[in-house]
């Protein structure tokens, strides 16, 4: 599946911004979607997941702020972040997997370019 991410950009402190990942090349049935983030010098780390049927993860850090859903055509993923911090600036990337277990554990099928989100104070 090719993964196309897009949305990053500048955001002060307390905004709100929503990243979309565009899909193409499978049938949607056949895999899960996941959002990742890299902070500077870090690994990529898990934030949130979702089937296309709408069963939703997030890392336990981040629920009440980072929403991961569906769009209406099912052929894009959205991550949306609200009440942002400094500290949440990183490169964000969409990903696939075959499960959300998979999605959750890092094994990934395919990824995204990564989206830059840069949150100042």
């Amino acid at each position: 599946v090719q993964l196309q991410a897009s949305g990053g950009g500048l955001v002060r402190a307390g905004g709100s911004l929503r990243l979309s990942c565009a899909t193409s090349g499978r049938t949607v049935s056949s895999y899960v979607m996941g959002w990742f983030r890299q902070l500077p010098g870090e690994g990529r780390i898990f934030v949130a997941g979702i089937t296309w049927h709408g069963i939703a993860v997030s890392e336990n850090s981040m629920k009440g702020r980072f929403t991961c859903h569906a769009g209406d055509a099912d052929d894009t993923v959205f991550l949306e972040m609200k009440n942002l911090r400094p500290e949440d600036t990183a490169v964000y990337y969409c990903a696939s997997a075959s499960t959300l277990g998979e999605v959750q554990k890092g094994s990934i099928d395919s990824w995204g370019q990564g989206t830059l989100v840069t949150v100042s104070s």
